[in-house]
């Protein structure tokens, strides 16, 4: 566990200098290639999103569905 905590610190440290110490790059980006480019990351957003979601939901129903059965089982009897 100290291994990736030490890993998450040093990576993160290495993302703040990359941020902080940056050239400007003078190029021209067309608005075809900034739609694209917006398009691009609110798919990966939206994924990541759904992604989350179904790795929570889906077992959260199955627990509800099984306490819901369990209590009408308890009741029936």
């Amino acid at each position: 566990m100290k291994f990736v905590i030490r890993n998450i610190k040093f990576f993160t440290f290495i993302l703040v200098i990359l941020l902080f110490v940056s050239q400007n790059s003078f190029s021209y980006v067309g608005p075809g290639m900034a739609g694209g480019i917006v398009a691009a990351t609110i798919g990966v957003v939206v994924a990541i999103i759904v992604a989350v979601f179904g790795l929570l939901w889906f077992p959260l129903k199955r627990f509800l569905k099984n306490r819901k059965e369990k209590k009408n089982k308890k009741d029936n009897e």
